[in-house]
């Protein structure tokens, strides 16, 4: 494996050893309190053009864990496609480290970066997709329903870069999705038709709706993310009007089985996209999610450097 850029990219088998692996890096750690430096000697570059608490911090400890180190460039340090070109940046630090992660806006910096690396490049996230948050996602889905088949999700609210690799994810794994969206804010066509094929081959489903209640009725995994995402400041109040009947709270958690547990990737705006309640209630597992990313992204840079 060359890069990791979307989910898409990758078989199921490919995601199926990667998530094995994250299993069994984040048992080694609480077993050992330590992990194998498997990446001794070796460096990945954090290329950020979005601030970060979670991408930041597990990439940067994921090295640690594994014996390698990380260096965070930030935005006014790179400039990115302003100061110098993309393809200038991918090529500079190519000689200088072992990988590059980055976090952008547009999605064609990160495939501009990944043209001209020499190295792995890896998707932090773009606003297109994300696909480090949904293998750490399908971890987390795997650990409380490990070995369990037919596994219904479910995602309300805006059909965004997160839903768009969370999607891709369950295609991929044989996993029912179902997102609902309000009109105007839906996934990309091209995305929800090439999930359909994925999912063709694991026999699973893949519905887009309106009403959020039945997209969440008999699911396993309900899932939401904020209304308005970074670098759509400017539509805070219109989406504000649109979007509380896509609230995830209590009445709705209710449609979904008696099992089933509730993921956002955070940041949240609690009061909005999801109740306190419901953040902090039985059901969710928001903080595993996070600390889950580290875990996915160790087995993705163990998969990309050894």
């Amino acid at each position: 494996m060359q890069h990791f850029l979307a989910i898409s990219n990758h078989t199921k088998d490919e995601l199926r050893r990667m998530l094995q692996l994250a299993v069994h890096l984040k048992q080694e750690r609480r077993r050992r309190g330590s992990n194998r430096p498997l990446l001794k000697g070796k460096t990945l570059g954090m290329v950020f053009q979005k601030p970060s608490l979670r991408t930041r911090v597990s990439f940067d400890m994921a090295m640690r864990h594994l014996g390698g180190d990380a260096l965070y460039l930030s935005p006014a340090e790179i400039g990115l496609g302003q100061r110098e070109s993309i393809a200038d940046v991918s090529r500079v630090l190519s000689g200088y480290v072992d990988a590059i992660m980055a976090r952008v806006f547009a999605h064609e910096h990160i495939l501009e970066l990944a043209r001209w690396a020499t190295v792995p490049m890896i998707n932090g996230l773009s606003d297109f997709n994300h696909p480090c948050q949904a293998l750490a996602d399908a971890l987390t889905i795997h650990e409380r329903f490990r070995g369990m088949e037919g596994i219904r999700v479910a995602y309300v609210g805006d059909g965004n870069n997160v839903a768009t690799s969370l999607l891709s994810v369950c295609a991929r794994l044989g996993w029912d999705f179902s997102i609902a969206t309000p009109e105007g804010y839906e996934l990309p066509q091209a995305v929800l038709e090439a999930a359909m094929d994925m999912a063709k081959e694991g026999a699973s489903q893949v519905r887009a709706l309106r009403d959020p209640g039945e997209a969440v009725r008999g699911s396993h995994v309900v899932y939401t993310d904020t209304w308005t995402s970074m670098g759509q400041e400017a539509e805070v109040q219109k989406r504000r009007a649109v979007f509380p009947p896509y609230q995830v709270n209590a009445a709705l958690l209710a449609e979904a089985e008696p099992s089933a547990i509730v993921m956002h990737c955070l940041p949240a705006h609690r009061g909005e996209e999801i109740t306190d309640e419901v953040a902090d209630g039985p059901h969710s597992v928001i903080f595993q999610q996070a600390e889950n990313r580290m875990h996915a992204q160790k087995s993705i840079l163990v998969t990309l450097l050894t």
